[in-house]
Protein backbone atom coordinates (compact mmCIF):
# COMPACT_ATOMS: atom_id res chain seq x y z
CA UNK A 1 0.00 0.00 0.00
CA UNK A 2 1.41 3.36 -1.55
CA UNK A 3 1.19 7.37 0.26
CA UNK A 4 -1.51 7.69 -2.17
CA UNK A 5 -3.77 4.46 -0.91
CA UNK A 6 -2.91 5.65 2.58
CA UNK A 7 -4.86 8.88 2.69
CA UNK A 8 -7.01 7.73 0.36
CA UNK A 9 -8.44 5.78 3.27
CA UNK A 10 -7.99 8.47 5.64
CA UNK A 11 -9.39 11.25 3.71
CA UNK A 12 -12.13 9.64 0.98
CA UNK A 13 -13.83 12.83 0.50
CA UNK A 14 -10.66 14.44 -0.56
CA UNK A 15 -10.93 15.10 -4.43
CA UNK A 16 -6.42 15.47 -5.20
CA UNK A 17 -5.95 18.55 -7.76
CA UNK A 18 -4.01 17.04 -10.70
CA UNK A 19 -3.55 20.10 -12.63
CA UNK A 20 0.28 20.96 -11.82
CA UNK A 21 3.61 18.75 -11.33
CA UNK A 22 4.00 18.59 -7.60
CA UNK A 23 6.43 20.91 -6.10
CA UNK A 24 5.49 23.68 -8.88
CA UNK A 25 4.28 26.94 -7.65
CA UNK A 26 2.05 28.99 -9.31
CA UNK A 27 2.33 32.22 -8.07
CA UNK A 28 0.38 35.32 -9.13
CA UNK A 29 1.09 39.29 -8.58
CA UNK A 30 -1.12 41.77 -9.24
CA UNK A 31 -0.25 43.57 -12.85
CA UNK A 32 -0.64 47.39 -13.01
CA UNK A 33 -0.40 49.69 -16.14
CA UNK A 34 2.55 51.75 -15.29
CA UNK A 35 6.26 50.36 -15.95
CA UNK A 36 8.84 48.62 -13.16
CA UNK A 37 11.73 51.05 -13.57
CA UNK A 38 14.48 48.41 -13.63
CA UNK A 39 17.99 50.59 -12.77
CA UNK A 40 21.36 49.51 -12.08
CA UNK A 41 23.47 51.34 -9.30
CA UNK A 42 26.75 50.92 -6.93
CA UNK A 43 26.09 51.51 -3.42
CA UNK A 44 29.36 50.87 -1.19
CA UNK A 45 31.08 49.70 -4.19
CA UNK A 46 29.69 46.91 -4.56
CA UNK A 47 26.34 46.56 -7.36
CA UNK A 48 22.47 46.12 -6.30
CA UNK A 49 20.03 46.19 -9.26
CA UNK A 50 16.96 48.62 -7.83
CA UNK A 51 13.34 47.78 -9.37
CA UNK A 52 10.54 50.89 -8.59
CA UNK A 53 7.21 51.77 -9.65
CA UNK A 54 5.21 48.18 -8.23
CA UNK A 55 2.10 49.92 -6.45
CA UNK A 56 0.24 46.49 -5.94
CA UNK A 57 -0.70 45.03 -2.55
CA UNK A 58 2.11 44.81 -0.07
CA UNK A 59 1.61 41.22 0.30
CA UNK A 60 2.21 40.70 -3.30
CA UNK A 61 5.65 43.31 -3.31
CA UNK A 62 6.73 40.48 -0.42
CA UNK A 63 5.72 37.43 -2.83
CA UNK A 64 7.57 38.98 -6.13
CA UNK A 65 10.37 40.20 -4.16
CA UNK A 66 10.80 36.36 -2.41
CA UNK A 67 10.29 34.87 -6.11
CA UNK A 68 13.53 37.44 -7.63
CA UNK A 69 15.61 36.31 -4.93
CA UNK A 70 15.02 32.49 -5.47
CA UNK A 71 14.96 33.18 -8.83
CA UNK A 72 18.38 34.15 -8.71
CA UNK A 73 20.00 32.79 -5.30
CA UNK A 74 20.79 36.04 -4.28
CA UNK A 75 19.72 37.69 -1.15
CA UNK A 76 17.57 41.43 -1.46
CA UNK A 77 15.60 43.73 0.38
CA UNK A 78 12.20 45.74 0.11
CA UNK A 79 11.08 48.62 1.34
CA UNK A 80 9.71 52.43 0.74
CA UNK A 81 8.32 50.92 -2.00
CA UNK A 82 11.68 50.14 -3.98
CA UNK A 83 13.28 46.15 -4.27
CA UNK A 84 16.71 46.06 -3.88
CA UNK A 85 18.43 43.21 -5.45
CA UNK A 86 22.19 42.64 -4.44
CA UNK A 87 24.27 42.22 -7.78
CA UNK A 88 23.72 43.05 -11.63
CA UNK A 89 20.58 41.30 -12.96
CA UNK A 90 18.78 43.42 -14.52
CA UNK A 91 18.35 41.28 -17.79
CA UNK A 92 17.58 38.07 -16.22
CA UNK A 93 14.91 40.18 -13.68
CA UNK A 94 13.24 41.75 -16.93
CA UNK A 95 12.95 38.40 -18.51
CA UNK A 96 11.57 37.21 -15.49
CA UNK A 97 8.88 40.12 -15.03
CA UNK A 98 7.92 40.39 -18.92
CA UNK A 99 7.36 36.20 -18.81
CA UNK A 100 4.49 36.77 -15.64
CA UNK A 101 3.52 40.15 -17.62
CA UNK A 102 4.71 43.22 -16.20
CA UNK A 103 6.19 45.88 -18.39
CA UNK A 104 9.59 46.83 -17.44
CA UNK A 105 11.32 50.03 -18.28
CA UNK A 106 15.58 50.16 -18.16
CA UNK A 107 16.62 53.07 -17.00
CA UNK A 108 20.81 53.67 -17.45
CA UNK A 109 23.30 52.30 -18.89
Amino acid sequence: MDLKDQLKNLFPDHVPDETGQEGEKKTKFWLQDEPIICKYEKRKGKPVTILEGYNGAPSDFKKLTKSLQTLLGVGGSHKNETIIIQGDFRDKIMKFLTDKGFSVKRVGG
